[in-house]
């Protein structure tokens, strides 16, 4: 048996300070339940150095740091684990409270602890996760709330992470393929470069030797190569200031604006951004409207969890329109953005009153095409790419070769 001191409060709200002997600490709290008390906190004497260290470090990230935050991959597991517990027939606060009893005292174990000390306390679990808008997003938060409110807190978090795990799989497929694209022009960057740098210098040195008369595009390569390596660190510098301004400049209203225009203009990148937008938006309205969420809030929603600002604001304008009384579809089909089938089937599920049933629809057809544009687009680049940097390469040993082949040449009459 161990020994625990303990903080709880009464049916009046009045905290009362304890010990009991117990088991482990999940003992202790249903001992301390049984006596008519909440308990806030239960502290294991045998160990009430290491405690305070660690209160002391919680205190401190919460208070005067900048506040814990998950990962993806942390909050899925929260979320999932949560979910679980909850399913069983737990009530929220004991299932944080037994997630927070974990030996690990990394971010998840100090944002459980929070947030279990503030359902204690008599907050709900949405109004909890406002303290970390880092992790929590606004979606998940009413995503939450709707969960509280249907009396089904388990099943919308089962929604959460099936949504969360989409959209990472979503990003995930977009990422990948650009690994190899990122990878090939790395590696021709560097070999150019080099190239440039190492190689060319001697040849010229050579050239110069023996006289030779260059061609006018070995003369330029000569030159470019020269300025490379007399002016690199000026270059270097230059490209830097460069791009830390259009960095900034991109950072600013105007800017993120014209630049995300411009992104969705760019052959095979620009579907493949639309698609990706398009399946987010109908994947997340459908969920929000599933959970009960009304459609001006889901709306508002979306439209901040959408990345594109082009895209967004035509989100903002159709939650105008419906505002005013219209439907969703009408504000949409205005917009040069949003396709015809995606309208004419939120049209049809708007018709039928089955509007959620409409957005799995649009979702599962959007997924596919971004696997499509995906595959193609991985197709198309990598033989692309590989073509463009032997192409360079090719170039710069042509222009080296021409002054051999003009002095053979010579050497030949």
């Amino acid at each position: 048996m161990l020994s625990y001191s303990y903080t709880a409060l009464d049916k009046n709200g009045v905290k009362q300070d304890g010990k009991i002997n117990a088991i482990d600490e999940l003992s202790a709290a249903n001992q301390i339940e049984k006596l008519g008390l909440i308990p806030i906190s239960i502290t294991d004497q045998s160990k009430n150095r290491t405690n305070k260290k660690i209160k002391n470090k919680i205190n401190f990230e919460l208070g005067f740091k900048t506040k814990p935050r998950m990962k993806l991959s942390d909050l899925l597991l929260f979320s999932r684990e949560l979910s679980d517990l909850l399913a069983s027939g737990m009530t929220i606060g004991k299932a944080l409270h037994t997630l927070s009893n974990r030996k690990e005292k990394n971010n998840i174990q100090l944002i459980v602890v929070k947030l279990r000390d503030e359902i204690i306390q008599g907050s709900s679990l949405s109004n909890a996760l406002e303290l970390f808008p880092e992790t929590f997003s606004t979606l998940y938060r009413n995503l939450v709330k709707a969960g509280e409110e249907s009396g089904n807190l388990s099943l919308a978090l089962e929604n959460i992470c099936i949504h969360y795990e989409r959209v990472y799989e979503a990003k995930g497929k977009v990422i990948s393929a650009l690994v190899y694209p990122s990878i090939v022009l790395i590696i021709g960057g560097i070999a150019v470069i080099g190239l440039m740098i190492f190689i060319v210098p001697k040849f010229a040195g050579t050239f110069e030797e023996m006289g030779a008369t260059l061609p006018r595009p070995t003369i330029a390569l000569m030159n470019f190569s020269t300025f490379l390596v007399n002016q690199g660190i000026l270059l270097i510098l230059i490209l830097t200031a460069l791009f830390f301004i259009v960095n900034r400049w991109l950072k600013t209203t105007n800017g993120k604006k014209l630049w995300h225009q411009i992104q969705l203009q760019i052959p095979i990148a620009g579907s493949i951004i639309k698609t990706n937008a398009f399946s987010h938006f109908s994947r997340t309205l459908g969920t929000l409207l599933e959970n009960g969420v009304s459609i001006l809030q889901a709306l508002k929603i979306v439209q901040k969890t959408i990345n594109n600002i082009a895209i967004s604001n035509e989100i903002e304008l159709a939650r105008i329109k419906v505002k005013d009384g219209t439907s969703i579809s009408k504000p949409l089909s205005k917009s040069k953005i949003f396709p015809s089938l995606l309208i004419d089937m939120i049209s049809i599920g708007e018709e039928t009153g089955d509007m959620t049933g409409a957005l799995k629809h649009i979702t599962r057809r959007y997924d596919s095409e971004l696997d499509r544009l995906v595959k193609t687009s991985t197709t198309i680049l990598e033989p692309l790419l590989i073509v463009i940097v032997a192409l360079i390469v090719g170039s710069i040993a042509v222009c080296l070769l021409l002054p051999v082949l003009t002095l053979t040449d010579s050497l030949g009459m």
